[in-house]
């Protein structure tokens, strides 16, 4: 408690120009004698706590000592608090906690956030993402089920190198020892993840590239016009942020993107499913047909009659 007291105290004093002993009493609840003996205990650490005389008297921590607050910018400072406070609560990380401490030295009790983050702090990730990083910084093999872009449900044994965090989701980039190669793995496929005793020495630093630059062959673009009921505009706007636009007095929208066959196959017509009455493939008339058909599909599948 007594070590708590005091590293809370040397926050405190670093946050404020002159604190009085009565001040610190009373936040800690404890008597202004045990405050002097904290005082120097501080000053016994190496931390130069100057005592103030007078009436508005008290101590403090010499400017020298403090962080250069001309090295970063409120804004830096605020910004560089958010990510560190969305690690924090991501992983429950004490050393991030303690590094938002000391840089809240030089961003002033008065400064509000202008920026608030959330990477991906779903509860359901928590356990993973901890799992993992202990896994990367221990050197440990994990083992999972994955389920791969063909559907497959596959055995995994990797060894853990990083934890990335992109397009809206969290990804980890492993050595695999059943492709004896680099992949990357998204978070959401992997199921039954576990930790085993086995550590891994291979020196990765030096092996693991960014991958490059994918060159895909060329593909026929094809126009793709879809439109949207005023019910389901806000979730049309974040599933189809890249499309052009145009909205229409009866509160209806109209989408218009250039998309290949593959990616209208894999991904488009089960998004455009998804929206169920909502949205009408206007063209191509070949995707209009695909949809015709699954639908149909669908049909026989919940046909009361069966």
């Amino acid at each position: 408690m007594k070590l708590e007291r005091l590293i809370s105290m040397i926050y405190m004093l670093l946050n404020n120009e002159i604190l009085s002993a009565s001040e610190l009493a009373e936040k800690y609840g404890v008597s202004q004698r045990t405050i002097y003996r904290d005082i120097e205990t501080i000053c016994a650490a190496g931390i130069p706590v100057v005592s103030y005389q007078g009436v508005n008297g008290g101590y403090g921590i010499i400017e020298e000592y403090k962080m250069d607050k001309s090295l970063l910018g409120s804004y830096d400072v605020g910004s560089l608090v958010s990510v560190l406070q969305s690690i924090s609560s991501v992983f429950q990380d004490d050393k991030a906690t303690e590094t938002i401490r000391r840089l809240q030295t030089i961003q002033g009790s008065e400064q509000n956030a202008a920026l608030s983050m959330d990477i991906g702090s779903r509860p359901v990730y928590r356990k993973s993402l901890q799992l993992l990083r202990d896994a990367i910084e221990s050197q440990t093999i994990v083992h999972f089920c994955y389920i791969n872009a063909k559907n497959e449900r596959v055995e995994r044994s990797v060894e853990p190198l990083k934890l990335l965090y992109k397009f809206e989701s969290w990804y980890l980039q492993a050595y695999c020892r059943t492709r004896n190669d680099y992949r990357e793995f998204k978070l959401s496929r992997v199921t039954d993840l576990r930790a085993t005793a086995l550590h891994f020495h291979n020196d990765h630093q030096k092996n693991v590239m960014e991958p490059p630059d994918q060159v895909f062959p060329e593909r026929l673009l094809k126009q793709v016009v879809v439109r949207i009921s005023p019910s389901s505009l806000a979730r049309a706007l974040d599933s189809f942020h890249m499309a052009e636009r145009q909205f229409h007095e009866d509160g209806s929208l109209t989408l218009r993107m250039q998309v290949d066959e593959y990616a209208m196959n894999r991904w488009l017509i089960h998004v455009i499913l998804s929206f169920g009455e909502d949205a009408e493939i206007i063209e191509p008339p070949a995707l209009r047909a695909m949809l015709k058909f699954k639908l149909e599909k669908m049909l026989v599948r919940y046909d009361v009659g069966k």
